[in-house]
């Protein structure tokens, strides 16, 4: 059962970063001391996946950061049930995303 449960977390929980602030025309990634600001046109993809505890928010980036290619987060008010399907703040920062790479 542990070595399940080491599994389990692994891919759901353990990459997961620790922190993301919105600056406005950038992120701040926290995680394991490390911080990191990406901006919104480095990101070529954000991607959401609502059917897994915790839900997940990953971006890929056009150019690696610290924290890597990908980072993965888990959106605020995951836990309310009206984000069942959708996440409204993920919904903007789509819109945010794209907003800028058009500029």
């Amino acid at each position: 059962m542990a070595v399940i449960g080491y599994v389990l977390m692994r891919f759901f929980v353990f990459d997961l970063v620790d922190e993301v602030w919105d600056a406005g025309d950038y992120l701040i990634f926290k995680d394991k001391g490390v911080e990191e600001m990406v901006r919104l046109d480095n990101i070529m993809n954000v991607s959401s996946s609502t059917f897994i505890n915790p839900p997940r928010v990953t971006l890929s980036l056009r150019t690696p950061s610290r924290l890597g290619k990908k980072i993965t987060f888990t959106p605020p008010g995951w836990m309310t049930p009206f984000n069942a399907f959708k996440n409204p703040i993920v919904d903007e920062l789509i819109r945010r995303v794209d907003r800028a790479r058009n500029l």
